[in-house]
């Protein structure tokens, strides 16, 4: 319905956590109603502020209009965090509150808050039209588009050597109070690498600060942490003369442990940040670069939680629809305006997608990415600790929960390229993590020459360097050959004029003499050197930096095999010293040089943890109920004994081999006949499925606390899935799991010994004995001790039981100090249940 109305009366609802007296707004809301036709009422979000900086209060209403109304008194109540709050900068006039009869409210403590009561009169309010459902669409439209030139950012890279841009990545500086020496180095030796190496972007992928304690189990924000990260930002971009508009910096997980909300009192990221003193607003930022007809797309991204627990629950990044939404906009921005083939697009964010989850309608990042074939993505969170060959190669198709190898799957027939103008391109990208800040002292530079996108990895462990060089052209064959080189190379497409020529980066302090490119043949078994080329400085180099450059005829060097040939780039400086790139295999015809992960970098890189969570949980309980069920159901329904003797070789006569199953479910059935054992795992496990594991404070304040269980964390609805499995799963296989088999071995063994016990003496076992106390704790000991030469057994496994106990002891307590909780009252079945548990079974089964 169009037209202005002839009056109109604003009805407040709830919304937002205040508690509006919606009902009294009603009985008012009809009491002033006339007998004119009423227009049905429409909903309308209306945003009011008041007060400055850090006290500034933020109200969102419902507004219902009627019809006809002439004069209402609404309450309501706000709840804030001061009782000081001032409410003098109110609108008094214009659209909402005209007349406003009471200034003064009422405030009173409640639940940690402060409850204000306030009392305005509405009346003669001006008419106002529904809106324009048109009108309403180009402002909407207007706003994105004003959101959009926000986070998007063109820069044009002047000076030479065209086609090439560079860019230097650094990740997890874990800026700590314990550890000063980190900041201290970043100091010394960053701000003198970047002035030499003049990147055109600085990209900090998350993990800025600690927020750990001295002992690592307490997780949560210290403001001094990041008032030292922006003090040693200040001076590093003053130190490499760089503008500060290129640097920008990511949040990681350590960036928001304990941090209820963004931009709360305790996320420090908003206060001290790069972007945020840049002004830099929402989780997806867009940077282009524009040099010699290219355009390169750098994407960043911010996954991290909304609701940041404190650790160790704070793990994977949790990207939403709307973020992946953001994200594929700002990868195809460009899409429309230039060819493809002169666009580079590169996301960088802290997690890899190992540890990233999907959004709730189950996309994810690796979606988009392969939606857009972007170069590669570069992230960080892992550290070197896991291994140095930390890097991912996507493609369809591709698992959904593991994938074994760097490449696997991956398909490089060079007879089969299509090099139709109408083929539809790979969908493949490269995921490179890096190594960190914290112990390795590692920096990151990534090149883009003429399309191809390449790397080097460098630390500063033993100090500054002098010299770096890159090599830009050949790529790495082992982790920068791509399925759509083998087209280029098969179609001769426009990409292999870049071909002609050997070319390096180098970026150093001292005058370089000489220059020279050196491929090695591996075919006779050994490194022959076969190619020694002189390599010269363009002309057209700027200020940016220096690129040398060699001729070759590179159809030469094409090969099957994509580790023939080796290159590496000698560099004479006027002091005399020789420097060397790193030896690296090449293939000019886009072959991979496949290698594969070690265990440690498979379990990181290779397995999407997000995906397998579930999967394992319930896979887990389904095997922890089918031990402790079927036994019990054999047990109750079978009509024989099943006993020591139907199992062991010496009676049966049968092979060791042939009773190693039976054998294993007697062991079972044992812990079914011990119905006070057996019982107590059972009601555990029952539990642990139905009831909370933990009760803790998981925000940096202390006045907010949750539960968790396997579900997650209940704060409004569970939250920190898939997060909560480094504390469910190690439960669960490295101590529930354990205990239960530990605890049928004990009482089997017991079993066991127990007939081996009777046929020694001579004695029944149905005989009856009468005992006083002092013999039967003499029997216990003899049986404990006496025959434990015998009982090998049973020591063993009570050294097992010690390991569970640690295992278990050790999760519990940080556990209690990452979340400040007292274990007896807030996790009192959690922690104390397995070690009575196990303390009972130790006891019970020592005895014949």
């Amino acid at each position: 319905m169009e037209g202005p109305l002839h009056s109109s009366t604003l009805c407040l609802i709830l919304e937002r956590g205040l508690d509006v007296h919606a009902a009294q707004t009603r009985r008012t809301c009809e009491r002033e109603k006339t007998s004119s036709p009423v227009v049905p009422p429409m909903i309308k979000l209306v945003k009011l502020e008041w007060g400055r900086g850090r006290s500034r209060t933020n109200v969102i209403f419902k507004v219902a209009r009627t019809v006809r109304a002439q004069r209402i008194y609404v309450s309501f109540s706000v709840w804030t965090k001061n009782c000081q709050t001032s409410f003098d900068s109110l609108p008094r006039s214009g659209l909402f509150f005209q007349d406003r009869r009471n200034s003064s409210p009422k405030c009173r403590d409640r639940n940690g808050g402060f409850l204000h009561t306030l009392f305005f009169c509405c009346s003669h309010l001006p008419l106002f039209p529904y809106p324009d459902p048109a009108a309403a669409a180009a402002a909407a439209a207007a706003r994105g588009s004003e959101r959009e030139r926000r986070r998007r950012s063109v820069i044009d890279v002047e000076g030479g050597p065209q086609s090439v841009v560079w860019a230097v990545q650094l990740s997890d500086l874990h800026f700590s109070v314990f550890h000063p020496e980190r900041a201290q180095d970043f100091k010394r030796l960053v701000g003198p690498a970047l002035s030499m190496i003049k990147p055109s972007l600085v990209l900090i992928t998350g993990d800025l600060a600690d927020g750990k304690s001295k002992d690592l189990l307490t997780m949560k924000q210290e403001e001094a942490e990041w008032i030292e990260y922006r003090n040693t930002m200040e001076e590093i971009i003053q130190q490499s003369g760089l503008d500060e508009k290129i640097f920008y910096d990511l949040r990681g997980n350590h960036d928001c442990f304990g941090v209820p909300e963004v931009g709360g009192a305790y996320d420090f990221y908003q206060k001290y940040s790069l972007n945020s003193r840049l002004r830099r607003q929402g989780d997806v930022q867009s940077i282009t670069l524009q040099n010699g007809g290219w355009k390169h797309v750098f994407i960043g991204l911010d996954s991290t939680m909304e609701i940041g627990l404190r650790g160790p629950t704070n793990l994977f990044g949790h990207p939403t629809d709307k973020l992946l939404a953001d994200l594929d906009a700002e990868l195809s921005q460009w899409d429309a305006e230039a060819p493809k083939s002169s666009i580079t697009k590169i996301s960088f964010g802290h997690f890899p997608l190992s540890f990233s989850a999907s959004s709730d309608t189950g996309k994810s990042l690796r979606d988009v990415f392969l939606k857009h074939s972007i170069s590669t993505y570069l992230c960080g969170h892992l550290h070197t600790r896991f291994g140095k060959n930390l890097k991912r190669f996507h493609t369809l198709p591709s698992g959904k929960y593991y994938q074994f190898n760097i490449q696997q799957g991956t398909a490089h027939d060079i007879g089969k390229q299509n090099c139709s103008l109408k083929a539809e391109p790979a969908k493949e990208f490269w995921e490179w993590e890096m190594g960190d800040w914290r112990k390795n002292r590692a920096m990151r530079i990534v090149a883009i020459d003429s399309g191809h996108v390449s790397f080097l990895d460098t630390d500063f462990k033993f100090g500054s360097r002098d010299m770096i060089i890159l090599p830009t052209f050949p790529l790495d064959s082992r982790f920068m050959q791509r399925v759509s080189y083998l087209r280029d190379y098969k179609c001769q497409t426009m990409r292999t004029s870049s071909y002609d020529t050997i070319r390096a980066l180098i970026f150093t302090t001292k005058r370089v003499v000489s220059v020279s490119a050196k491929i090695y043949d591996s075919l006779p078994g050994t490194l022959s050197l076969v190619l020694d080329s002189s390599m010269v400085k363009l002309d057209d180099n700027g200020t940016r930096g220096d690129l040398y450059v060699a001729p070759w005829n590179w159809r030469a060097f094409v090969d099957s095999s994509p580790d023939r040939y080796w290159l590496q780039i000698e560099a004479i400086d006027i002091s005399g010293s020789i420097n060397y790139s790193q030896l690296r295999p090449l293939s000019i015809n886009g072959l991979p040089y496949k290698i594969n992960w070690r265990w440690r970098e498979f379990y990181v890189m290779g397995i999407q943890w997000a995906a397998m969570y579930h999967p394992i949980l319930w896979t887990v309980i389904a095997l922890i109920f089918s031990l402790l069920i079927m036994p019990q159901a054999f047990l109750m329904c079978s009509k024989q004994p099943y006993t020591y003797k139907r199992v062991n070789p010496s009676f049966t006569g049968r092979s060791q081999r042939e009773c190693m199953l039976p054998g294993a479910f007697w062991v079972l059935m044992e812990l079914s006949r011990a119905p006070i054992i057996w019982t107590g795992i059972f009601l555990y496990v029952l539990y642990l499925m139905f009831f909370p594991w933990i009760y803790g404070h998981i925000f940096t304040e202390s006045n907010k606390m949750a539960y968790m269980n396997y579900k997650g964390w209940n704060v409004s609805g569970y939250i920190g899935v898939p997060d909560v499995m480094v504390v469910v799963i190690p439960h669960l296989c490295f101590v529930v799991l354990p205990t239960i088999l530990v605890a049928a071995v004990l009482t089997s063994e017991r079993t066991a010994y127990r007939t081996h016990f009777f046929s020694l003496s001579g004695k029944k076992e149905d005989d009856q004995f009468v005992e006083g106390k002092r013999h039967v704790k003499h029997r216990i000991f003899c049986d404990a001790f006496c025959f434990s030469s015998w009982r090998w057994l049973r020591k063993f496994f009570l050294l097992i039981c010690l390991a569970i106990l640690w295992k278990h002891l050790k999760q519990c307590r940080a556990l209690v100090k990452a979340y400040d909780m007292n274990p007896v009252l807030h996790a009192p079945v959690y922690c104390f249940w397995i070690p009575v548990l196990l303390a009972y079974t130790t006891y019970i089964t020592a005895a014949v």
